[in-house]
């Protein structure tokens, strides 16, 4: 890996397709067109070559500093699209193929905050697309450029070089609460966070990454984690990525798990729920001549790490010669480009049960026996500056007190796009800086959590926070809980009652059940919610697959599940009551 702090994301490109220009950059495996995947790849001289076409192109569209939305399926046209969109020194946007079914409204609102001069798609998709180019009637209309139909057969034309901003792309977000807001990512930031990423997970590897390192990822492209990933990682690397989409990971968890045991040296990232679907519905069969002794890295992030699932994942797969130390619980954010920190390379994940009363009055302490909450640790910040804060007092917590996870460094980019209110968010100052901490700016993450032996663990949202009879609850252990009884998603929320909050769990259920089991259900997950975790479950919703409303990233938007609930909107599988 090369010192790259002042590069951008063209000259990185550049670089490559100057040192290996034959060597494979990016294979896109397609299971549309045939179940059993059909392989498309591209050198980095090829990529190189059609981003330029691509600048060219846009070049005679708008202006550096023009926003250019990609809005494709997740293709090699995809990254085309968006590499094609920086070099140009547009300002990119990846957005997320809209829901065909109905309007996208978060596809709406992205648009209307960014108003894009050109939206980058695929002749397949541009009628579907077409109809949210006008999120703003007040707005001139993008134009429509089909990737797939420019002239990648002839050499580019030398293109006059593009003065690049400092802006590189938008990251849109969309909390469970709030809309859309873009991240501002930096050309630096891209870099400097890669580098950090890269130290942390390839620290057991003294020589630095395998040289046969190949990467692998179902993640969209339009996800901060799916970006880095998929786009950048194997750019920064020099090394193949082998890539497939969601649609086709979600149809067969297995397909993600036989691309890791036919690849060697593999680095691959997925939120939580992803190795829990690889471990319910990947055969002996499905694995049958895979080896996945070489996998190297596996990031489990975007979401909250279940030691259940850590554990489970390890005994199904050990078998095929998986690495108990490979799989690395992490935390990040769009925020901070997209890392922040990891477990410790070369064992295996730490998880500590911690005393469910103390994490209620806001400390962290280990449990005696075994009926604490498990929290998985993310790891102590290495290459990048944290700091568990006071939310209240802006002061630094000691070990052991739960508070706001801030961040500071030059990974932590440059606001929110336009909204200057919001971006006060990457702007504080502590109050009390310690000994060789800035006393600023920091990015406020709003999420919860402690430092315990020296090591991050992330507890939650802080607008998440559950407060039923007085004391805290965090959602994401209760949901947890009873994950464990219903198997599909969750929501634990509090609903506001005459005198107080109550609360609130709604669970997907993955199986039709008749009433007895329902009933068996609902006893087993009260008792076990109010054992665990010392509160009473109001009200017990059991709803069918695809009933949660989730955000762009697959989460689950708890702010809209209580207005769902409010307004008795859920369709309940069990007669409540």
């Amino acid at each position: 890996m090369t010192a790259l702090t002042e590069a951008s994301i063209p000259a990185v490109l550049a670089d490559r397709a100057e040192k290996q220009p034959d060597d494979i950059a990016y294979t896109f495996v397609d299971y549309e067109a045939d179940p059993a995947g059909v392989t498309d790849s591209l050198t980095w001289s090829e990529v190189h070559e059609r981003v330029q076409i691509v600048a060219g192109k846009l070049a005679t569209i708008g202006s550096p500093g023009d926003r250019a939305v990609i809005l494709a399926p997740q293709s090699l046209e995809y990254i085309i699209g968006f590499l094609g969109a920086v070099a140009a020194g547009f300002i990119a946007v990846p957005l997320s193929m809209p829901q065909t079914r109905h309007h996208d409204e978060r596809v709406t609102g992205a648009m209307a905050d960014s108003t894009p001069v050109v939206v980058l798609t695929t002749s397949a998709v541009v009628e579907d697309v077409r109809r949210y180019g006008q999120a703003d009637p007040k707005q001139r209309l993008p134009k429509f450029l089909e990737i797939d139909t420019l002239d990648f057969d002839s050499p580019p034309k030398p293109a006059p070089a593009a003065s690049l901003p400092k802006t590189a792309y938008l990251q849109y977000t969309s909390g469970s609460t709030r809309s859309p807001a873009g991240v501002v990512v930096t050309h630096k930031n891209v870099v400097v966070n890669l580098e950090q990423l890269l130290t942390d997970y390839y620290e057991a590897y003294p020589d630095g990454p395998p040289a046969d390192t190949t990467i692998v990822s179902w993640l969209p492209f339009y996800h901060d984690m799916g970006l880095i990933v998929g786009v950048f990682i194997p750019m920064m690397l020099g090394r193949p990525a082998v890539l497939m989409s969601p649609v086709a990971f979600m149809m067969k968890p297995s397909r993600w798990m036989q691309l890791l045991g036919s690849n060697p040296s593999a680095f691959t990232a997925a939120p939580n729920f992803a190795f829990e679907l690889a471990v319910k519905r990947t055969s002996d069969e499905d694995m049958a001549g895979k080896d996945l002794s070489t996998v190297v890295v596996m990031i489990n992030g975007a979401e909250r790490v279940h030691g259940s699932t850590v554990r489970r994942f390890n005994e199904r797969f050990a078998a095929f010669g998986l690495p108990d130390s490979a799989m690395r619980p992490s935390y990040g954010l769009a925020e901070a480009t997209v890392y922040v920190a990891a477990s410790a390379g070369g064992r295996p994940p730490t998880a500590v049960r911690f005393d469910v009363e103390k994490l209620a009055a806001g400390h962290a302490e280990a449990s005696d026996g075994d009926d604490g909450t498990e929290l998985i640790s993310c790891g102590a910040p290495r290459s990048t500056t944290a700091r568990v804060v006071d939310p209240d007092t802006l002061v630094e917590n000691p070990a052991g007190k739960i508070g706001e996870v801030w961040l500071h460094g030059e990974h932590v980019a440059a606001g929110y796009w336009h909204n200057p209110k919001l971006s006060e968010l990457f702007a504080a100052q502590l109050s009390e800086p310690s000994a060789g901490t800035p006393k600023g700016p920091w990015l406020r993450t709003g999420d919860l959590g402690v430092m315990f032996d020296d090591e991050l663990y992330i507890i939650g949202r802080i607008k998440d926070l559950l407060i039923v009879d007085g004391r805290n609850h965090y959602p994401d252990d209760i949901e947890a809980t009873v994950a464990e009884f219903t198997g599909g998603r969750v929501a634990a929320v509090s609903v506001p009652d005459e005198a107080s909050e109550r609360l609130v769990v709604i669970a997907e259920l993955k199986k039709q059940l008749d009433q007895s089991v329902l009933d068996s259900v609902r006893q087993q997950v009260t008792a076990a919610v109010s054992q665990t975790h010392s509160v009473r479950v109001s009200d017990f919703v059991l709803v069918g697959p695809g009933s949660l409303p989730l955000t762009t990233s697959g989460k689950v938007r708890r702010a809209s599940s209580v207005q769902l609930y409010l307004n008795d909107s859920f369709s309940r599988l069990d007669a409540t009551t």
